[in-house]
């Protein structure tokens, strides 16, 4: 039992953290790189959408990172980035039309395995 703790709790946390490393670590970046400002405005968004997007991937990386917060405060965070993720692979497969669409793919792959394992700890942890 405690092994399989562990390892539920590795793939977690690896899943996690890759999720946040390839989909939320530029979030600062929104706010400061005109080059990202250029891309928002390239796929049609409003610049307004560029900094609430910042603002909101920050938030979500902190309650999905912080172990105090809430379970019902999480899986809004994993609803928001799932709409974040398949949002962006929409959009930069409507307006580019090219095999780039599918990089925020990747991070929403890892933000399934991250919630099936979030669900899986939780259950073990309730069943002590």
């Amino acid at each position: 039992m405690k092994r399989r703790m562990k390892k539920n709790k590795i793939i977690y946390w690896t899943a996690t953290v890759l999720m946040l490393l390839t989909g939320v670590s530029t979030a600062p970046m929104y706010f400061t790189n005109p080059m990202f400002a250029e891309a928002f405005r390239h796929l049609g968004y409003p610049d307004y959408f560029r900094i609430e997007l910042g603002i909101f991937k920050i938030i979500g990386a902190i309650v999905l990172v912080l172990p105090m917060i809430p379970t019902k405060f999480k899986e809004w965070a994993y609803v928001g980035f799932g709409i974040i993720f398949i949002s962006a692979f929409i959009a930069h497969l409507t307006v580019d039309k090219n095999a780039g669409a599918i990089f925020p793919l990747v991070p929403l792959t890892f933000l399934v395995v991250s919630y099936v394992y979030f669900h899986k700890n939780s259950k073990i942890d309730y069943a002590k």
